[in-house]
């Protein structure tokens, strides 16, 4: 799954075009690389996204093309 989806997917980013762009701005990082959208997200993977002062990272844990509200927090664990 792409970058950008995943993180509207697992509701880390509320809108995929707010996730694209901060991609584009070269704001995310997996596993230590700025990572562009198109980046084909893996199970294990560290993302670490810096949005003006804040700084989160997150693993993770699953990869699923739809995910209701509950099940996204599932999708991925924050370190």
């Amino acid at each position: 799954m792409r970058l950008d989806k995943y993180l509207k997917v697992s509701r880390i980013i509320k809108r995929r075009t707010v996730a694209n762009e901060a991609c584009d701005a070269g704001r995310v990082e997996v596993n230590g690389k700025v990572a562009r959208a198109s980046y084909d997200v893996k199970v294990g993977d560290e993302i670490k996204i810096t949005l003006g002062a804040n700084v989160k990272a997150y693993r993770v844990l699953a990869v699923t093309e739809h995910a209701l509200k509950e099940d996204a927090v599932k999708m991925y664990e924050m370190l």
